[in-house]
């Protein structure tokens, strides 16, 4: 019955996180500056979380020296702002359905950066260990594929396209940029963010061990990353229009990905953390890939193509490859550096995961 319940949660946590990728593509598609949205975003997760981190960690004093603020804004530069502003960029160049594939490169990329930092070791005469490194190269393949290889449309879904004018705002951005050279500069940013998310995972260690109040150094973290995003957008974005927000699309989306996104996965990603361990909710990523191809392709018209349904599905197998060494990893070396379980505790999509800070 517990199994049950952590499987409705984790299933109910992707389908939240295929709304972000859906909901920030719309909203950016139809007109939105990208650097605007990561302020509104990150200021909403801020007066979403800082409640919580009140009333629930009041009595978990931590101290906070200059240093150890220094080192939570800089790691907020890092992970947060300037993750999230490429993401950003890259979802203006792509589809909802790359920035949801490319989420499961994150757990590869996190075992390579720690390896190149000597937070982790590479056994290549231990299975667990041959199993990390091909999955972190089958799913960079994957990743390479879903880029450049298209091949023909899946024709079932691109009939139906086809049945409907591509003057749908979303489709026709999407349609235009898989062409040519916009969908291989988003998916290199796309790749870039998530690298600067892998590396904000692992420097979160350090920081927890300092500051161990974790809803307050997540609000902190919020805070930072959005004065940071803010000086950003004003330098690049000067036109008072691009800030004013109506009562429509754009409006939801932000509090959609503020409120929602960051408020109510952070709760469900603890407990089921805290039931089920970081591996168990790490399998469930790909089904946001799932769920935002199918509702990109039948809502928004967006074509799939065999050759990116390949490299999905080579991103999905280096994922789990990559999930399996570790698993046994754990079962032989339970001792062994724990930045891989970070990443795999949290999509790409939460930048405010339980097991990251």
């Amino acid at each position: 019955m517990k199994t049950n319940k952590a499987c409705a949660v984790m299933v109910f946590v992707q389908l939240i996180y295929a709304g972000m990728a859906l909901f920030s593509k719309a909203a950016i598609s139809k007109g939105m500056n990208p650097y605007v949205f990561v302020v509104l975003r990150q200021a909403l997760a801020f007066l979403a979380l800082s409640p919580f981190a009140y009333f629930f960690e009041s009595n978990k004093y931590a101290p906070m020296s200059y240093g150890l603020l220094c080192k939570i804004f800089a790691v907020s530069l890092v992970g947060l702002t300037l993750s999230l502003n490429i993401y950003c960029t890259a979802i203006n160049y792509t589809s909802a359905t790359l920035a949801a594939a490319t989420t499961n490169t994150i757990p590869a990329m996190t075992f390579v950066i720690a390896v190149c930092l000597r937070m982790e070791s590479i056994s290549m005469r231990r299975l667990h260990g041959i199993a990390k490194v091909m999955g972190s190269v089958v799913g960079v393949a994957g990743a390479l594929v879903f880029a450049f290889l298209r091949g023909p449309p899946v024709k079932f879904l691109a009939s139906n396209h086809h049945g409907h004018p591509a003057d749908h705002g979303l489709a026709s951005s999407s349609s235009s940029s898989s062409n040519g050279v916009h969908w291989v500069k988003g998916t290199l940013l796309m790749l870039s963010s998530n690298a600067l998310f892998s590396l904000w995972l692992i420097l979160q260690g350090p920081i927890v061990k300092q500051y161990p109040s974790k809803l307050r150094l997540t609000a902190l973290q919020c805070f930072f990353s959005c004065v940071q995003s803010a000086f950003w957008a004003i330098t690049v974005e000067r036109s008072p229009a691009a800030w004013k927000l109506g009562w429509d699309f754009n409006l939801l989306s932000v509090v959609y990905c503020g409120v929602i996104v960051t408020g109510i996965t952070y709760w469900l990603q603890l407990w089921a953390v805290e039931k089920k361990g970081p591996v168990f909710t790490a399998m469930f990523t790909p089904l946001t890939l799932v769920v935002t191809a199918v509702f990109s392709a039948l809502i928004w018209k967006e074509i799939l193509y065999w050759g990116r349904l390949g490299g999905a599905a080579l991103l999905v197998s280096g994922l789990y490859c990559t999930l399996w060494g570790k698993i046994r990893e754990n079962k032989h070396c339970p001792d062994t550096a724990a930045a891989l379980t970070t990443a795999q505790a949290q999509p790409k999509e939460e930048t405010t995961g339980v097991e990251a800070v």
